[in-house]
């Protein structure tokens, strides 16, 4: 009888065994600039550059040369000149888990490939609907869940890259004022790679009462997807060492939506958020975020040292 174990689509890699793909790929990101595209309390080095994420660059370089030949050929044979549309890259994972940073390193890591592709990061934040429309609707205490984004607002921005449009724009959130930014907008033009990052962006199409309300998903668009993954227990850790640290930096800004927190002390800080954590972010990631983790083509698995130790690619 077969051994029912051995069957799953991934391939898993240890860290050694990942980092030994790298080969010839050389460094292209400083000392410098790993101080600048951490989180506040993401840890970056040297190492998980040359042992993680170099590898995943020549991954997706050797995905996006083979999706230029097809797109080549396809033009041959169809005796058209269609122009190509962007690479998409979906990033995935929880709140606190190092998407941000990780899709930070990947867009300089891309923009760094010998044929010097433009590259640009679109974050699902700018799609959270304003906060006045979430207290209306009584959703400011889902923020973050699938139901307090502009769903149809990504879908139309993620077409229009599809389509070739040569210039798209797409809404800017603010971390600060913690609410979308009223007439400002993110202006992409002609991008070869677009990176997406958001909680939710592998959700798959919407259903109520069995039937299916939306006719796509935003990963629809995707061309490869990564999840990043990590114990709950050290992503609440994480969580609360993000927030004790805020509470002495961003919420101390004069227009922060947090301010009146600025000033508790550690122990208060904790309990405040462990109450966020339990109320939202733990019920968004066991409901919403974590059943779409075996949706991506590749899960990045983080230890309680917030490195990457182990890697599971979609088998093709």
């Amino acid at each position: 009888m077969r051994n029912q174990d051995n069957i799953t689509p991934y391939i898993t890699f240890n860290r050694d065994e990942w980092a030994s793909l790298r080969s010839s790929t050389p460094m292209t990101i400083t000392e410098k600039d790993i101080e600048e595209l951490k989180g506040l309390n993401d840890v970056l080095n040297i190492d998980e550059i040359e042992q993680i994420y170099l590898p995943l660059s020549r991954l997706l370089f050797l995905h996006t040369m083979a999706v230029k030949e097809l797109h080549e050929s396809r033009n041959m044979f169809l005796r058209t000149q269609v122009k190509k549309v962007p690479y998409i890259i979906g990033v995935a994972g929880s709140v606190a888990v190092g998407k941000s940073t990780m899709s930070r390193v990947l867009k300089t890591l891309i923009s760094r490939w010998p044929n010097k592709p433009r590259v640009e990061l679109l974050t699902t934040d700018g799609f959270l609907y304003p906060n006045k429309f979430l207290q209306e609707n009584g959703l400011m205490d889902k923020k973050g869940f699938p139901e307090s984004y502009d769903i149809t607002s990504l879908i139309n921005v993620l077409s229009q890259l599809k389509s070739g449009n040569e210039k798209v724009t797409a809404p800017i959130y603010s971390h600060i004022t913690y609410d979308v930014i009223p007439d400002q907008v993110q202006t992409i033009e002609s991008p070869d790679v677009v990176i997406v990052e958001g909680i939710n962006v592998l959700q798959p199409p919407k259903l109520l009462e069995g039937k299916t309300i939306d006719q796509i998903s935003v990963s629809d668009f995707f061309d490869f997807s990564i999840y990043v993954d990590a114990a709950e227990s050290n992503i609440f850790k994480w969580y609360v060492d993000r927030f004790k640290i805020l509470k002495e930096t961003a919420f101390r800004h004069e227009k922060s939506y947090f301010k009146k927190f600025a000033g508790i002390n550690d122990e208060e800080a904790f309990e405040l958020a462990k109450d966020i954590w339990d109320k939202i972010n733990k019920v968004n990631l066991q409901e919403n975020i974590l059943p779409t983790r075996n949706r991506a083509d590749l899960i990045l698995y983080k230890g309680n040292h917030h490195l990457v130790d182990s890697v599971k690619m979609r088998k093709i």
